[in-house]
C-alpha cells in the first residue's frame, strides 16, 4: 500500500520534521493541528478561539486530502487544562454535531509554541465506499 503526503497552505505548515497528513489507502492520518492562524501566523490567547482555529485547520487539511469532518473516525485531543474541557467541547460539537467520532482527551504539561489545545485525527478518504 502507497502513502500519499498531504499538504495544504490552507493551514499552518508542518513545525518539525512531519506532514501535514498522509493518506494510507482508504484512511487518512492527520498530524495534530495547533492554533496557528495560517494566513497571519497568529494565536489567539483563549481556549474557545484555539479551539476553533485548530478545528478549522484540521478541516482545511481534511479537504486538501479528499475528505471531510463527516468522515473523521478518530481524534485525540490534547490540552493544557482539563478546566477548559467544557468550553472545548462547546467549539467541538458544532463542528460535530451529528455521529461524532470516538474521541480520546489527553490533559498535557506543554504544547508546542504553548499552545492550549492541538487535535490529531483520523479519517475515511471521501472516494472510498467501503466504508460509507
Amino acid at each position: 500500500m502507497q502513502k500519499e503526503i498531504i499538504s495544504t497552505d490552507k493551514a499552518p505548515a508542518a513545525i518539525g520534521p512531519y506532514s501535514q497528513a498522509v493518506r494510507c489507502g482508504d484512511f487518512i492520518f492527520v498530524s495534530g493541528q495547533i492554533p496557528i492562524d495560517p494566513s497571519t501566523g497568529q494565536i489567539q490567547n483563549d481556549i474557545k478561539s484555539q479551539t476553533l482555529q485548530v478545528m478549522k485547520n484540521l478541516e482545511e487539511v481534511l479537504t486538501a486530502a479528499g475528505s471531510s469532518l463527516e468522515k473523521v473516525t478518530k481524534t485525540t485531543l490534547f490540552i493544557k487544562n482539563m478546566d477548559d474541557f467544557s468550553v472545548i467541547n462547546e467549539v467541538y460539537t458544532s463542528f460535530f454535531k451529528q455521529d461524532p467520532p470516538a474521541r480520546s482527551t489527553v490533559e498535557v504539561a506543554r504544547l508546542p509554541k504553548d499552545v492550549m489545545i492541538e487535535i490529531e485525527a483520523i479519517a475515511i478518504f471521501r472516494g472510498s465506499s467501503q466504508y460509507i
